[in-house]
């Protein structure tokens, strides 16, 4: 695999198509709910999401990597991974996608605050924290936004923000623990696995778990286990060949189109306060990523909460 030093056409495209992906995924979650319980529809997609891996290990005749090396950090990422999709599911039954997204997706921001105090070499210059303070003050701005309030909900939005934190500390779990040398397979694996056992457990305590299944969220549960394995893939297949600053730039689109797609499907009040809202968090989130060609970004700033 050619290892190339900036992000041509093909790469861009291939990050936009993530994206896209990425974002539709928080109006598949809002529809999968619909027929399932929030935590056992989280738990079933991770369990068929593990399923697809296998196949994909058998097709491609790939490896997992040493898990036994990999087997504290792992677990502690499948931890993460599997509260993360608690809130998140949670979140997105209660608030809206646009607000739910907003904040989900601020990751970055929590990412390169806890880098400043965690990670060598990643302390804040003053352009990210530029970027910081712009992306921190967007999110309040459209929080705040009286249209969005009307089909928001404050604990969805609480529950969103805990869901961010735990990708926050998938990526930090990553960047530190000994999982960083394995191959994205192996990565995938531990997370999904965890996560199932964690979500399928802790389904029965937390609510009924059928609603009313029909065609429309069994699709949704179909795309979800597609983004949630291959998806997740694709965008490691990229980390590997593009440089992880590059990659990263593109962040800001998943929460510009998960708005956009929240108020496509299902009508959800975006006004002009809540698109300039949007906007600064944007700005913030490319000022955090930009770096000096030099300069790494953890492995794993965006995609792994999908």
């Amino acid at each position: 695999m050619e290892r190339k030093d900036s992000m041509d056409l093909q790469g861009a495209a291939g990050m936009v198509a993530f994206a896209v992906a990425l974002a539709f995924n928080q109006v598949v979650i809002k529809l999968t709910n619909g027929g399932f319980g929030p935590v056992f529809g989280a738990g079933l997609r991770s369990a068929l999401a593990l399923c697809v891996l296998g196949l994909w290990l058998l097709v491609m005749r790939r490896t997992l990597g040493p898990l036994r090396m990999s087997l504290k950090s792992g677990l502690l990422m499948g931890t993460l991974f599997g509260v993360e999709f608690i809130f998140l599911f949670k979140a997105l039954d209660l608030t809206s996608v646009s607000r739910a997204s907003i904040v989900f997706y601020s990751m970055p921001v929590w990412l390169a605050l806890l880098a400043h105090f965690t990670l060598p070499g990643e302390r804040l210059s003053a352009r990210r924290a530029l970027g910081l303070a712009l992306a921190m003050a967007g999110v309040g701005w459209a929080l705040a936004n009286p249209d969005s309030r009307a089909g928001g909900n404050l604990t969805g939005d609480f529950m969103a923000l805990l869901a961010c934190w735990c990708w926050a500390g998938i990526a930090l779990t990553v960047r530190l623990g000994r999982v960083s040398r394995m191959p994205a397979e192996g990565q995938l694996f531990w997370q999904l696995s965890v996560s199932s056992v964690i979500l399928l457990g802790a389904a029965p305590l937390m609510g009924p778990l059928l609603r009313a299944p029909d065609a429309i969220s069994w699709a949704a549960m179909g795309y979800g286990v597609l983004v949630a394995s291959l998806g997740f893939l694709f965008w490691l297949r990229l980390m590997a060949i593009y440089p992880a600053s590059d990659i990263a730039s593109f962040s800001f689109l998943s929460p510009v189109l998960a708005v956009v797609f929240g108020w496509l499907v299902f009508g959800e009040p975006v006004g002009a306060q809540f698109v300039l809202a949007l906007g600064l968090v944007a700005v913030g989130i490319v000022l955090i990523n930009k770096r000096k060609r030099a300069g790494k970004l953890p492995p794993s700033t965006e995609g792994q909460g999908a």
